[in-house]
C-alpha cells in the first residue's frame, strides 16, 4: 500500500502543481477535479513521465455520497491519505444581495463548507487510528474579510475558516493536523484567474503586476508540503499567503502597497 496525497480541487494552477510536488516527494497523488477529463489525465501524465505515482478521477463534491466513496475507495486500493488538500473553491462572482439566490448561496456553502465537514467525517476516523494526517485547506480572502457582492463566498469562506478551527479543537490530540491557507491575492493560474479574465487580460494583468507580483503554485506547493511535514510542537494552523506588494486584507489603505 503507498502513502497517498488526495487533492480535491486539482486544476492546472494551485491543485495540480501541488500534487506535482508532494509525487516528486515519494507519495502517490490522487487528483480529483469536477471537470476536464482530458486536463486531468494530462496531469497525471505529467507526474508520471517525471517519475511519480498518480491517478485520478472526476468528483462533484456536492453529490450525495461522492466524497465518501472516493476516500473509500482510495483506502482500500491505493493505500491511506496521509495528506489530503481541499481546494475547492465557491466562487460564483460578484452578485448583489437582490441578485444572489438562495441556490446560488447554498452551492457556495455546499461546495466550500458541507464538502470539506463530510471529507473529515469520512477521513478522520482513519486517520486517528493512524495517530497521524494532515487536512490542508485552501481558503480566500472572503474567509476574514466580507466584501460587497461577495455574500455566498465570504459565508462559505468565512464558515469553512471555522469548521478548521472546530476541527483542529477536537483532533489535534489524535495527531490529525489541519492547516487553514489563506490565498490572499491573485494567483498565477491560467485555469481559475486566466479563465476569468480572458488570456489577453490575464496577460495585461501579470504584465502590471510585474516581477515577483503575484503568487505562483509552485512556490505555494513547496508551502504546503513543508507543513504536511512539521513537528507536532510547530504545527501551523492557519497561514495567510500573499505577494510581497499585494496589500493584506486587514489593510484598507491603498497607499501601503510597495511600489
Amino acid at each position: 500500500m503507498e502513502k497517498v496525497c488526495l487533492v480535491i480541487g486539482a486544476g492546472a494552477g494551485i491543485g495540480g502543481t501541488v500534487a506535482k510536488k508532494f509525487a516528486s516527494d515519494g507519495y502517490h497523488a490522487y487528483l480529483a477535479r469536477r471537470t476536464d477529463e482530458e486536463g486531468l489525465n494530462r496531469l497525471i501524465k505529467e507526474i508520471e513521465d517525471a517519475g511519480g505515482k498518480a491517478s485520478g478521477s472526476l468528483l462533484n463534491v456536492i453529490e450525495e455520497s461522492s466524497i465518501e466513496d472516493l476516500v473509500n475507495k482510495i483506502e482500500s486500493e491505493i493505500g491511506p491519505i496521509d495528506t489530503v488538500i481541499y481546494n475547492i473553491g465557491a466562487q460564483i462572482g460578484d452578485r448583489a444581495l437582490a441578485d444572489t439566490s438562495y441556490k446560488a448561496f447554498e452551492m457556495g456553502w455546499r461546495m466550500a463548507t458541507f464538502g470539506l465537514f463530510r471529507l473529515a467525517q469520512v477521513l478522520t476516523p482513519k486517520m486517528k487510528e493512524r495517530q497521524s494526517g494532515n487536512i490542508i485547506v485552501t481558503s480566500a480572502t472572503s474567509a476574514v474579510r466580507g466584501n460587497g457582492g461577495q455574500h455566498s463566498h465570504a459565508a462559505a469562506m468565512g464558515g469553512r475558516r471555522m469548521l478548521c478551527q472546530s476541527l483542529n479543537a477536537e483532533f489535534s490530540k489524535d495527531g490529525i493536523h489541519v492547516a487553514h491557507v489563506i490565498i490572499d491575492g491573485a494567483v498565477d493560474a491560467p485555469d481559475t484567474l486566466g479563465k476569468m479574465l480572458g488570456p489577453e487580460l490575464f496577460e495585461q494583468f501579470k504584465e502590471k503586476k510585474g516581477e515577483n507580483g503575484m503568487i505562483i503554485p509552485e512556490e505555494v506547493a513547496e508551502t504546503y508540503l513543508f507543513i504536511a511535514k512539521q513537528k507536532k510542537s510547530t504545527w501551523t494552523h492557519e497561514i495567510d499567503i500573499r505577494s510581497f506588494s499585494d496589500m493584506a486584507w486587514w489593510n484598507t489603505d491603498s497607499s501601503f502597497t510597495r511600489k
